[in-house]
Parts: structure tokens; C-alpha cells; sequence
């Protein structure tokens, strides 16, 4: 029996456009090791890593008439050096060079007539660092179970482990008739999913969210928050098809220190910092803002059900996560001047998510497998894209990570910058990770509605400094 795409995986393939390609990515710097990290030596660590993930050889193949949904086919002419890709920034070298490259190279879809990922190797950036930046399909991430490419080359330590996996040779690709036959069988025993198939083909909305809100999971939180209109906001504008990425550095110490002296959670303070850079912002451009005035924040966060609980102990439980997303809606205080009293706003509205048992906490998320933020932003990207921009003005998803270096092929990283992708409608998304002792943002933002991005990432250290200077 082929392998099929899930209903929601294949409506990130249908539904794709070019304004709104269903990537996510990441941008790790490096420092470069002593003896260095080159093109070639990417390609041979990715080379033995990649049978760790078998789904990063294979390709999408349609069903013909669009009977049942696509099946994934092994590629057989997989072309590593296709997807694993060099370049080079001008000197100096600078960070700005690097997040206009970025912005570029997350701007072009990705070919789906191959398998639906790209990595970059850059080079040329000063004080001795290189960067990796990764495109992922979220067709490809089928759950928190799901690794990333990102995931399999990075070590504990800069001796890289023997980790070979089994020689891989592709299996022969269906024929057109072998995959209508299957479709038809398949038809026989669910005849509603041929129906389902041929809608969400034709770009049928309703049906599309109706299957992500399936998989999200509960999202009662969300219906009672949706029932009111999200504030006009200027993030909410039709998306042209570039984009820019800014990004913002603070360390994790400073939030623990918050947390602390307020019992309440990370991210809460995470929320409640957007919130003050969202507020300067938008005092910044001159729009209007009263004390009632909100923004309101798509949250993504990894959720448990009661058997998830009582079942964990007998296995891993990234196998008992599966894609269980619960979207909460929180409504951003930028009316309110003071910090404190945004950060304590935010923490009712969350207390109410976490105080019913069903969330699944940072260390639980950082033992699932390793570092794998690609994978789990993709999931809250998942939920945005089944949600309407008149329920939610931006995404933020936060992530964490290890807080130990980690390296790849002897080079350690140094900085992680989660790279979310926009919704339709969105001008705007907000990824975050903290590893090693940072806390790392990644904005990105349509090129045409946010000239001003990197001075709203500006804006971040400025508004913890607000919160841990209202400590002493």
C-alpha cells in the first residue's frame, strides 16, 4: 500500500501559493572550527546522517484524477548536492548580509517535483562564523515525532558520533495504474476521502480548516476568543511575495529572573516583552493606541490529553505527542504603559491553559528527541494556516532548546533563529528558541508592509530591559 500524505499534509501542497510558500526554516551560525567547516564537509555529514530521516529522499507523487490523496515515492534520482547548497556574503561580512540573504531564500517556494527541502551553506560572515540556513516543507512534518535535517547533524560533542544509519537504494516508483488501484481499493473501504481529496485539491477553505482544526486538537480556548473580531491592526494586509527577517538576542537568565519574582511562567514573560515591543512599535509608526488597545497573538503550544499522561511511561513520548497543538489566543496589553501590569494580564489569560494539566512543559519538549526547533515551529505554523486572519493579528511560537553547545562536524553552534512562515493575510511571524543560555528571535516579515522590521526586533531587549529593571 503506498505511503499517502495525511488530509493535512496535502493541503499544505494544494493551498500553497506563491505570496505564502509552506516552509519553515532556521538560520544556525557557527563558529568555524580550527581545521574549518566547508561545503564538502557538510555534504559528507548530511550524506551520512540522511537514511535518519528516509522521508528527506522522497518525493510527492500525485494520484491521477486526483482520486485519493498524493503518496510520498522514493526519489530515484535523488541529487544531494541539489539540496545542500553553497554561498558566500560580501565583505564585511555583516549580520544585516546574512538577513537579507535569508529574506530572499525564504521567499522562493520550493521545487515539488523533488523532495521538499534545501539547506545553505554561507560563508563569508566576520569573526570567524558560518552559517546553515534550512527550508523544510511542513508537508514533511508529520508530527513532534518528526525529525528535522537540522536535528540529525548536530552532536553533543565536537567528536561527531558513528551514526550511519542502513545503505539506502530507493524502491521502484508506482506506475500511474499501480496508484489508481490502490486509490480505488482505498476508495471501497472510505469512500468519503475521495470527496475530501477532489475539495481540498480544488482549494475548498472550509474543508481544509475543518482538517486542521481535527488535528490541532482542543481549541475550545480558541472558539470562545474567536468570537470577537481580532483589532485592526496594520500586521493584517494582503502579503506580496518577498519578505524581510530581522532578528533579536537576549539571554535566558534575564526571563528566569522575571519569572521568578512573579510565579509565573517563561513564556509569559516571552509574551509579555512581544507586548512592549509590539507597543513601541506601534507608537513608533504613529498609530493609535489607547489604553484598551490589543494585539492579538496566535500561541501555539504542545499539549497532552489525560491518556497521553497515563500512557507515557511506556514508551517515548514523542510517539504519544503526535501533532497535538492546542492554539491559544492571547490578547497583547499594548495599551497598557506599565510592564508589570502587562506581564501579570498576559499570565491570567495563560493560567487558565495551564492549570488544566494538558500542557507539556519546556524539559519535556527538549527530551523529545534532541533539538529539533524546525520541526515544532512548523507545527504552530500548521495552526496558524488553519485559522482566519480576522481571528489573530501575528503568530509566536516559542521553542526551547538544550541549554548545552551543540556542535556540527566539530563546528559549535552558537545562535539559532527560528524563521516562521507567514499566513495568508499575515504581515508578520514570530519564532523564538532559547539554547545554550539565549534566548534567539526571528521575525519574518513581508517586504512590503514592514520596512521597519528591524527596528521592532530592536525593540525586544529594550522591553525586558523594562521588566528586569522593575526588580530592583
Amino acid at each position: 500500500m503506498p505511503d499517502r500524505l495525511s488530509a493535512l499534509d496535502a493541503s499544505f501542497l494544494y493551498l500553497e501559493q506563491p505570496t505564502t510558500p509552506m516552509h519553515v526554516g532556521a538560520v544556525a551560525l557557527f563558529r568555524r572550527p580550527r581545521n574549518g567547516l566547508d561545503y564538502e564537509d557538510l555534504l559528507r555529514l548530511i550524506e551520512q546522517r540522511i537514511t535518519l530521516v528516509p522521508r528527506y529522499r522522497q518525493k510527492v507523487r500525485h494520484v491521477p484524477a486526483l482520486l485519493a490523496r498524493p503518496v510520498w515515492v522514493d526519489d530515484p534520482d535523488f541529487d544531494l548536492t541539489y539540496h545542500v547548497r553553497r554561498s558566500a556574503l560580501p565583505r564585511p561580512g555583516s549580520d544585516r548580509s546574512l538577513n537579507e540573504l535569508t529574506a530572499r531564500l525564504m521567499s522562493r517556494p520550493l521545487d515539488q517535483t523533488r523532495p521538499l527541502w534545501e539547506m545553505y551553506l554561507v560563508e563569508g560572515l566576520a569573526r570567524n562564523r558560518i552559517a546553515v540556513l534550512t527550508k523544510t516543507h511542513q508537508a514533511l512534518v508529520d508530527g513532534i515525532s518528526a525529525i528535522d535535517i537540522a536535528q540529525v547533524i548536530l552532536d553533543v560533542s565536537p567528536t561527531p558520533r558513528d551514526d550511519y544509519g542502513e545503505p539506502w537504494t530507493p524502491r521502484r516508483e508506482p506506475s500511474g495504474i499501480r496508484l489508481v488501484t490502490a486509490a480505488v481499493a482505498e476508495s471501497w473501504m472510505r469512500p468519503g476521502e475521495v470527496v475530501d481529496n477532489v475539495r481540498a485539491a480544488a482549494g475548498d477553505a472550509a474543508a481544509t480548516v475543518g482538517k486542521a482544526v481535527e488535528v490541532i486538537g482542543q481549541v475550545a480556548s480558541v472558539v470562545r476568543t474567536a468570537m470577537r473580531r481580532a483589532p485592526a491592526s496594520p500586521l493584517n494586509v494582503s502579503v506580496s511575495l518577498q519578505r524581510r527577517f530581522a532578528v533579536a538576542r537576549t539571554e535566558l537568565d534575564d526571563y528566569r529572573r522575571v519569572r521568578a519574582a512573579h510565579d509565573c511562567a517563561v513564556n509569559d514573560v516571552v509574551l509579555a516583552v512581544v507586548s512592549g515591543a509590539m507597543r513601541n512599535w506601534l507608537l513608533s509608526r504613529g498609530e493609535p493606541v489607547t489604553s484598551s488597545s490589543s494585539v492579538r497573538a496566535m500561541v501555539p503550544l504542545s499539549v497532552r490529553s489525560e491518556s497521553d499522561a497515563a500512557n507515557s511511561s511506556a514508551g517515548p513520548l514523542a510517539a504519544t505527542l503526535g501533532n497535538r497543538v492546542s492554539s491559544f489566543l492571547v490578547d497583547l496589553p499594548v495599551g497598557e504603559q506599565n510592564a508589570v501590569v502587562r506581564l501579570h494580564q498576559i499570565a491570567h489569560q495563560m493560567r487558565a491553559h495551564t492549570s488544566s494539566g494538558r500542557s507539556v512543559g519546556a524539559e519535556t519538549l527538549v527530551a523529545l528527541g534532541g533539538f529539533a526547533p524546525p520541526t515544532l515551529h512548523a507545527l504552530g505554523a500548521r495552526a496558524a494556516s488553519g485559522l482566519s486572519k480576522r481571528v489573530f493579528n501575528l503568530v509566536v511560537t516559542n521553542v526551547p532548546g538544550p541549554q548545552v553547545p551543540l556542535y556540527a562536524a566539530g563546528a559549535k553552534m552558537l545562535e539559532m533563529f527560528p524563521v516562521v512562515p507567514l499566513a495568508k493575510g499575515q504581515a508578520l511571524a514570530i519564532g523564538l528558541t532559547s539554547y545554550d543560555g539565549g534566548v534567539f528571535y526571528g521575525f519574518n516579515a513581508d517586504r512590503d508592509a514592514m520596512g521597519d522590521v528591524e527596528m521592532l526586533a530592536g525593540m525586544i531587549p529594550e522591553s525586558l530591559d523594562e521588566l528586569v529593571s522593575a526588580l530592583h
